[in-house]
């Protein structure tokens, strides 16, 4: 039954030609949907890498604070007496 549909679709010239036009279209759509997903894509990747990028920087500078903190009680008592806390 579905080869003699088919046969009937391909045996004449305007159904060959809509046929060859439709599976076209249908190429398309398929590509640009597969375009849409990959931009969908790259624009989850770009947020992750800007949150990344944020998080390192904080963590930069949580790195760069504790490096200067004081090492002990004393320095800690200097450094508020001389304002420099």
């Amino acid at each position: 039954m579905i080869g003699g549909l088919l046969a009937a679709l391909t045996g004449s010239a305007c159904a060959r030609t809509a046929l060859r036009y439709g599976v076209t279209t249908i190429a398309i759509l398929l590509f640009l949907l597969a375009l849409r997903s990959s931009g969908e894509r790259a624009g989850r990747l770009a947020d992750r890498l800007d949150t990344r990028e944020k998080a390192n920087v904080l963590q930069r500078r949580m790195l760069e604070a504790a490096a200067r903190r004081p090492c002990n009680r004393d320095e800690l008592v200097d450094r508020l007496r001389d304002g420099r806390f």
